[in-house]
């Protein structure tokens, strides 16, 4: 592994993160919408749909995430973006000008390589320098048999976000303070 290099997504590289999802392992089912808000009358929807709907928020110019190339190549995604633009997520009502970092995808030749986190920290300066205050994430314990793509509790603390309250069994609301 080389230098990693960090973007956000847009129109010029969506064609990049179709290629990471459609990998083998890719979340080419959920394509990342299971906590986005989907567009209308999409309320059952199937693959298509949901990447239409990711789609159409990168065409509106809306931030959707940051995805990680090793070379050329895409090798991992984050999903980050302000917290409206999310659904159901559970988190801390009383900050303002969140952001929420909710899912994570690292092709599995790259796992265990420290890749998230650095995302988190690409996410922090992502977050921070479009005016949010705050970066909130979902994550769970490492022994939960769920959810696992939000990422570790443990390491989030590792990063200093603090945990602020349970959202359901598994995840926990951490907020950072930028």
């Amino acid at each position: 592994m080389t230098t990693l290099q960090f973007t956000p997504i847009n129109r010029s590289n969506w064609t990049d993160l179709e290629k990471l999802f459609e990998s083998k392992g890719g979340p080419h089912d959920c394509w990342c919408m299971a906590w986005r808000k989907m567009n209308e009358g999409t309320d059952r929807a199937n693959k298509a749909d949901k990447k239409s709907s990711l789609k159409s928020y990168v065409d509106n110019k809306s931030p959707v995430g940051l995805i990680c190339y090793d070379n050329s190549e895409p090798i991992a995604w984050c999903s980050i973006a302000p917290r409206g633009s999310y659904k159901k997520l559970s988190g801390d009502i009383s900050l303002t000008d969140v952001w929420s970092l909710v899912c994570f995808f690292i092709k599995r030749e790259y796992r265990g390589e420290g890749i998230t986190e650095e995302l988190i920290k690409e996410s922090i300066k992502y977050a921070k320098d479009n005016g949010a205050k705050y970066l909130e994430a979902y994550p769970v314990d490492l022994e939960s048999p769920s959810y696992r793509f939000m990422g570790f509790k443990s390491t989030f603390q590792k990063l200093g976000f603090d945990f602020r309250h349970k959202a359901g069994q598994r995840r926990h609301v951490m907020a950072l303070k930028l």
